[in-house]
């Protein structure tokens, strides 16, 4: 665990260069507007370790599969969201020496990521090899108000000398690679390149055929004086414009540069080019500090609907704000043809593709603090990819219209290749399934089954019905050879949690299917001509629901993880030496398999899903007995812990598990934040407060809250909309408050009794 980030409520602050930690600090200050996003980057060269990445929401690659041994029903490709053009890249030569901060000497480095505004700063003084110091400040925005652009502001000033001479190139450079390309393939291909006034560079991807435009406006003064500068087309995808100067001491260079990176996904290729030029055109109409103006507003309107306060408590007030911005930064929710990558423009592992993560754990957050057709955006998604996961179905043998959603994908199709996973980890189906059920349950809105979601959940249901079989032993429906939510346990029989959210999808169809038939405005018999449902898979499902196997320890009174759980050596993660984990990176495969360690919630997040189902005895139960054999090497698993332990009323391991998932990558817990963030699981870091610590819930078409507060706290508030409402919760060691935002009342639970709250008013 790493511990160099300051602690400040709005700021995430680096002070001193450490170049062993600059991969991790190019993923914490990654920056982006949900449209395109990137890594921090330095402007400047730099020959030191670091991750290159500037990547576009959506403009994808299939990269050939890198596998050992071939199966059926493998994917025959990867997608991975790639390293685009290089719009940032600035060249520079100070009294005839490049300035590296590789090569040269490091005084007062500060890199910010303004939270409040959303702006990336730099500041550092550097030491040349040839004796010249100079001052460096930068500032970087990714434009909320025009996703399509972003600009950055770079300042030289000479310390140490009289008189010096200056050479800095501002360059776009479309030949970049992906550091974790299978076979060292490049993924673009060179279209074109213009000096004309301005510099742009179009590349289309190989295979998927993306077109990709970037147009640089560069600006360079000294002392706001502009200077005259000079284009170059070099060779290849790289364009150029140079400045040469000599600074006498104290003068300030600067360069501004405003871009724009318009692609085929969103403007028919004909057009790009005007797109792109009256992109940059707008944006560079405004002054720098008009841009940091529009920039702090659009950020603003979202903190007044989204935000988390904590007194207190910094290191908690930094986190949560943190994970909140990372999310808004990757996903707005403009667009249905987009998702939210585990790592979203912040590192190239997962490839920016879309996992179960978003409807398990992002889909709350969305329907909470953005209106509802954000999180509709995210459910279309899926919606407008059922073909894609009935034909990956019927690859693996299904019919009759069954879907299987794709563990990764970036177009519907799967792209992943570890067989344990791809052909096992089914219980992804479910989670999609419970998406349909938290948005309808949260909004009050039952169009959306109507009109999409019950097609889906009647495809998921018939793959459900398939997978299962009869056991004669057991008199009972079996799920054999599937991995669950815990992937530290491949080709198990009967996950718990798989066979109770496959039963529960196959009851929520039927009931989905009950409540439109009695519906006045419904479009059932069309959806029912269309996906030829019959009533005999009615009745085979409800068979199927009454005859399903749940493995059990009567002594324990626990639910099993899978058949044969308890044959495992039952040791605790309390009885691994730390010089053993993470056992991810410290013990071989086989080791992992057999041990009875776990890496995320598995039972657990089944007690978190239907926690209604249970007694209080039930979920403490299978938590005292499966918390302590978690090792929690999944980022997806604190926060659940965090939510179970909060009703449990165990409020340490709350504490400690919000901790654990709000601070995971600002303080490098598993050692892999140079990989990029943990985007998806910062959803849960929002989730262990508002579900945690407040215990938020819907129950009968109601907004119920039971809450605690950590002892160290002295409040924490937050905002949730509900049906209209707009609601402003704060809770405090010794008393609460509830604001009304709206116009219209709304009644909420809270703490057990009934509370009207009237429209515009405080309680």
């Amino acid at each position: 665990m790493k511990n160099y980030i300051v602690h400040n409520e709005w700021n995430i602050i680096e002070e001193g260069f450490e170049p062993a930690y600059n991969e991790v600090s190019e993923s914490i200050f990654s920056i982006g507007n949900g449209r395109m996003g990137q890594r921090a980057n330095f402007e400047e060269d730099y020959s030191g370790k670091s991750l290159s990445g500037s990547y576009l929401a959506g403009v994808y690659y299939p990269d050939k599969t890198r596998v050992g041994w071939w199966k059926n029903g493998y994917p025959e490709y990867f997608a991975k969201v790639i390293n685009s053009i290089n719009w940032i890249g600035l060249h520079i030569t100070v009294n005839g020496e490049l300035l590296d901060l590789a090569t040269c000497e490091v005084r007062n480095f500060q890199r910010r990521l303004d939270m409040k505004h959303g702006l990336l700063t730099r500041s550092f003084e550097a030491k040349l090899q040839n004796g010249t110091e100079v001052r460096i400040e930068s500032t970087r925005v990714f434009h909320l108000f025009l996703s399509e652009t972003a600009s950055l502001r770079y300042t030289i000033q000479v310390l140490n000398q009289e008189k010096a001479s200056l050479q800095v190139v501002s360059y776009l450079e479309g030949d970049v690679v992906n550091r974790d390309s299978n076979y060292d393939e490049h993924f673009w291909n060179f279209i074109s390149s213009s000096t004309d006034s301005q510099l742009s560079v179009t590349m289309k991807t190989k295979k998927t055929d993306f077109i990709v435009r970037a147009d640089l406006i560069n600006r360079f003064t000294v002392n706001d004086t502009a200077l005259e500068s000079k284009f170059s087309k070099e060779q290849g995808a790289r364009v150029s414009e140079a400045v040469e100067v000599s600074l006498v001491h104290q003068d300030v260079f600067a360069v501004e540069k405003r871009v724009s990176m318009v692609t085929s996904q969103n403007h028919i290729e004909g057009e790009l080019e005007q797109a792109g030029k009256a992109n940059v055109a707008h944006i560079t109409s405004l002054s720098f500090d008009e841009i940091k103006d529009k920039q702090a507003s659009s950020w603003e309107s979202f903190w007044n609907e989204s935000d988390i306060e904590i007194a207190a408590d910094v290191a908690a007030q930094q986190a949560i704000r943190f994970n909140i911005f990372q999310l808004y930064q990757t996903y707005t929710g403009e667009d249905s043809r987009l998702n939210i990558g585990p790592k979203g423009f912040t590192g190239e592992k997962y490839g920016g593709v879309t996992y179960w993560d978003t409807e398990a754990y992002c889909v709350p957050f969305y329907l909470a603090t953005q209106p509802a057709d954000v999180a509709r955006n995210l459910l279309l998604y899926r919606y407008q990819h059922l073909d894609k996961a009935i034909e990956n179905a019927a690859k693996l043998g299904f019919s009759n219209g069954a879907a299987l959603y794709p563990m990764v994908t970036m177009n519907g199709e799967e792209c992943h290749n570890e067989w344990e996973i791809t052909f096992e980890e089914i219980h992804r189906n479910g989670a999609i399934a419970f998406a349909i059920y938290n948005y309808q349950r949260y909004t009050g809105d039952w169009s959306y089954i109507e009109d999409y979601g019950l097609e889906v959940l009647v495809a998921i249901s018939r793959f459900w019905a398939q997978r299962v079989n009869w056991s004669t032993e057991k008199e009972k429906y079996v799920m054999l050879g599937v991995t669950g939510p815990n992937e530290y346990e491949n080709n198990v029989n009967n996950n718990w949690y798989t066979n109770t959210i496959a039963a529960w999808c196959l009851k929520y169809t039927l009931e989905s299917i009950h409540t439109l038939k009695n519906s006045v405005h419904t479009k059932l018999t069309s959806i029912v001509e269309k996906i030829a449902f019959k009533e005999e898979e009615a009745v085979l499902w409800q068979h199927i629901i009454d005859h399903f196997y749940y493995p059990v320890d009567d002594d324990l009174g626990i639910f099993l993880q899978q058949d044969g759980y308890l044959d495992k050596e039952q040791v605790l993660v309390s009885d691994l030496p730390d010089t053993e984990r993470p056992i991810n990176q410290k013990w071989s495969w086989d080791r992992i398999l057999r041990s009875c360690f776990i890496k995320q919630a598995d039972v657990l997040q089944g007690l978190y899903f239907f926690e209604d189902e249970y007694d209080l005895d039930t979920i403490r139960r299978n938590y005292d007995f499966y918390e302590p054999r978690t090792v929690h090497e999944s980022s997806l698993s604190p926060c659940v812990h965090a939510i179970l332990a909060s009703k449990l009323g165990n409020e340490a391991k709350a504490y400690e598990f919000y901790l654990r998932t709000a601070r995971l990558d600002l303080d490098d817990y598993n050692n892999d934040t140079e990989d990029g963030l943990h985007i998806t699981s910062m959803a849960g870091t929002w989730m262990s407060i508002v579900e945690g610590f407040a215990g938020m819930r819907v129950k009968d078409g109601t907004l119920s809250f039971q809450t605690f507060i950590p002892k160290t706290w002295d409040s924490y508030a937050f905002h949730v909309q509900f049906r209209g409402v707009k609601l402003f919760v704060k809770v405090k060691q010794d008393d609460f408050e509830l604001v009304n935002k709206s116009d219209q009342e709304i009644n909420v639970i809270f703490n057990g009794e009934s509370i009207l709250v009237e429209p515009l008013t405080t309680i």
